[in-house]
């Protein structure tokens, strides 16, 4: 392509980026580029960042790659998830193929496309990245909420380790159990509780009339007892 050709593209190049694109000299010309950020990640009435790329055309262009340079615009604002002192390397070789595809043909357009396709594309992967590590940890503090309503996992170990503790404290219950009964019978004098006959409850008015056969028959039966 000759110097007429370069001169058609920068006209068609002045019609699409109207603001955008900025000369420097005959070769040289800077087109701004504002990617899409996603608006959770910045507030809507913010200032999109804008990036600089700034191409140089050698006389054999396009039969020689355009030379690049990736900036950020002054005083623009820092973009979110990305570096440009340490991204613009591998953003600009991410435009080797689209170079390599297009020589010989007007490249520019589709090489700010492109690059501004790429730098959407890294942005959106570092914020998946960061919402997955806070999707995790949001995870792993549900978990942890989750458990403090939940028991232990019951296994054959932990369910006769449960036994054997249940068991030892049935034992100590009836042991305090014996250990307070006996304390109350001392109390008592170490009597037993004495059992009335039939007529002994009779003469006390503990019951009802009783029948006089039954009590003779009580006092029989005790009268047979072994002294």
């Amino acid at each position: 392509m000759g110097k007429e050709e370069q001169i058609e593209e920068r006209e068609v190049l002045d019609s699409i980026f109207p603001d955008e694109i900025t000369d420097i000299d005959e070769k040289s010309y800077r087109i701004a580029i504002k990617p899409e950020i996603p608006l959770d990640d910045r507030n809507e009435d913010a200032e999109p960042p804008t990036f600089v790329l700034t191409i140089t055309c050698p006389s054999f262009y396009p039969d020689e790659p355009p030379l690049l340079d990736l900036s950020l615009a002054p005083n623009a604002p820092k973009p979110p998830h990305i570096d440009i002192s340490s991204d613009r390397p591998h953003l600009l070789s991410s435009l080797t193929t689209t170079i390599s595809e297009n020589i010989g043909m007007a490249m520019v357009y589709t090489i700010v496309i492109t690059l501004q396709e790429n730098i959407e594309s890294l942005i959106r992967e570092r914020i998946a990245v960061v919402q997955r590590a806070k999707d995790k940890e949001a995870e792993e503090a549900e978990a942890k909420e989750n458990a403090k309503f939940h028991g232990e996992k019951v296994t054959r170990e932990s369910f006769l380790r449960w036994r054997e503790k249940f068991r030892e404290e049935m034992d100590m219950r009836e042991e305090e159990e014996r250990v307070r009964r006996e304390a109350e019978m001392k109390g008592k004098g170490g009597k037993k509780e004495e059992k009335l006959t039939g007529r002994e409850l009779w003469e006390r008015g503990m019951v009802g009339k009783v029948e006089e056969e039954e009590v003779e028959l009580e006092e029989a039966v005790a009268g047979l007892k072994v002294a």
